[in-house]
C-alpha cells in the first residue's frame, strides 16, 4: 500500500475566461458555458450569473471529492485502484494505492476519511475509516454473512450514523445478498456508532447511487440510477427520491417522495446539499450512450434541486460523465465536481453543508 507519493501534477491546470485551448497535453479547444439560470425563477438562486466551472487536476475516471479544512480535496480515481489527494498547493498525489476500487468518501464526525470499496476486479467490498495516523479499520464487509454487492457512495448525518449504498454495476453473477424469493438486494444500509449495521431499504430504490441525509437528519435522500442491466429502459429508474427518517434513523413506511426524473436520459449519480437544504446531484450526457442513456433533455452537469422536490438551478459541465460533487473551500462556497477524468470546481453564492464541520462549529 502507498500513501502520498505521486509526486508533481503536471497535469493540474486552471481556467482563465472561457477557453480550454491548451491547458492539458493534446487538449481540444473548447468553450465553457456559463450556470445556466431558469428564466422567470422565484428562487434564490445559489449560482452566480457569471460563474465557471474551472478544472483543479486530472486522472484516469474520477468520483468521490471530500474536502478537508485544511484545504485538500480527496478523490478516487477507480480505474487506477486509487484515492488521490489535491493538496492546497494545487498539486495531485496519490494519498492510496491500491484503494480497493474506493468509489465514494467522506469525512465522519471525528474527521477520519471513510471510503465505500467496491466491487470488480482488486475490489474489496466494504466500508473503511481511515484515521489521521494512515491506521485503516473496517466498518463493515458483509451483512449476515454475505458480502456487499459493491458499496458505491456514504453520507453522515448529524448524529454520526453513517448511510451507504450497495448497488451493483456491470457482472451481476457473484452478488450474495438476495431475498427470499432469490432476487438480488441493492440496499441503503446504516451503521450505528456501536458498529451495529442495520438495512434500511432494502427494494424502495432499485438501484441506489449517491446519498444524503438532511441538516436535521429528518430526510434521507437517495439517487436511483438503473443505466445497464433488466430493467434499464424503465424511466422511473432515473430519479430521486426523499425518505423520511424516524428518530432510530430507519425509514418511515410509505413516505418516499419524486424530488426529480430524469427519465431515459442519464440519472442521478453522487449528490450533496447546501446550507439551504437543496439537493446538488451529478447527472445527464452530452452524448447519449445508447442503447441504455439518452441525452434528449438533461445534458451533463450538476442540477440543484428543492428539498421539496422541482429544478432550482443548473451548472453545466463540459465533459462527460459527471459523477459526484462536495462543497469545500474556507467559505464552503466552492463546489467541487468530479466528471470525467478531472476534478472540477466553480464557486456558488450559498455554502455547502458537510455535518462533521457543523458539529465542530456548533
Amino acid at each position: 500500500m502507498r500513501f502520498c507519493g505521486w509526486g508533481k501534477a503536471s497535469l493540474l491546470a486552471m481556467v482563465a475566461g472561457y477557453g480550454l485551448t491548451g491547458l492539458l497535453p493534446g487538449a481540444a479547444t473548447a468553450s465553457e458555458p456559463k450556470a445556466a439560470h431558469r428564466a422567470g425563477s422565484t428562487y434564490t438562486l445559489p449560482v452566480p450569473a457569471d460563474a465557471q466551472v474551472q478544472i483543479e487536476g486530472s486522472v484516469a475516471f474520477t468520483e468521490g471529492p471530500a474536502w478537508h479544512p485544511d484545504g485538500q480535496v480527496y478523490f478516487t480515481d477507480i480505474t487506477n485502484n486509487r484515492i488521490v489527494r489535491r493538496d492546497a498547493d494545487l498539486e495531485l498525489r496519490t494519498f492510496r494505492q491500491p484503494s480497493g476500487r474506493a468509489n465514494g468518501l467522506a469525512f465522519d464526525l471525528e474527521g477520519r476519511l471513510l471510503a465505500c470499496e467496491g466491487g470488480g476486479e482488486g475490489g474489496n467490498r466494504r466500508v473503511t475509516r481511515t484515521a489521521a495516523n494512515g491506521v485503516i479499520s473496517v466498518l463493515t464487509d458483509r451483512f449476515e454473512g454475505k458480502r456487499y454487492n459493491s458499496p458505491n457512495d456514504l453520507t453522515v448525518d448529524s448524529l454520526g450514523r453513517i448511510y451507504f449504498t450497495d448497488p451493483r454495476y456491470g457482472d451481476r453473477t457473484d452478488i450474495e445478498l438476495k431475498d427470499a424469493s432469490g432476487q438480488p438486494i441493492e440496499g441503503v444500509y446504516r451503521i450505528d456508532p456501536d458498529g451495529k449495521v442495520v438495512r434500511v431499504i432494502t427494494h424502495e430504490v432499485d438501484r441506489p447511487n449517491g446519498i444524503a441525509v438532511s441538516a436535521d437528519s429528518r430526510y434521507l435522500f437517495v439517487a436511483d440510477n438503473v443505466n445497464s442491466g433488466q430493467g434499464y429502459d424503465a424511466v422511473d429508474h432515473r430519479c430521486l427520491w426523499r425518505f423520511e427518517l424516524d428518530k432510530r434513523g430507519d425509514i418511515v413506511a410509505d413516505s418516499r417522495q419524486l424530488l426529480f426524473d430524469w427519465g431515459t436520459d442519464r440519472g442521478p449519480d453522487g449528490i450533496c446539499l447546501d446550507s439551504a437544504g437543496r439537493i446538488y446531484a451529478a447527472a445527464g450526457f452530452n452524448v447519449p450512450s445508447p442503447p441504455r442513456e439518452t441525452s434528449k433533455t438533461y445534458k451533463a452537469g450538476v442540477y440543484v434541486i428543492s428539498p421539496n422536490g422541482g429544478l432550482v438551478d443548473f451548472i453545466p459541465v463540459l465533459e462527460d460523465m459527471a459523477t459526484n460533487c462536495t462543497f469545500g473551500g474556507d467559505d464552503l462556497k466552492t463546489l467541487f465536481i468530479t466528471a470525467g477524468h478531472k476534478l472540477w470546481s466553480i464557486r456558488l453564492d450559498t455554502p455547502g453543508y458537510l455535518p462533521w464541520l457543523a458539529k465542530r462549529d456548533r
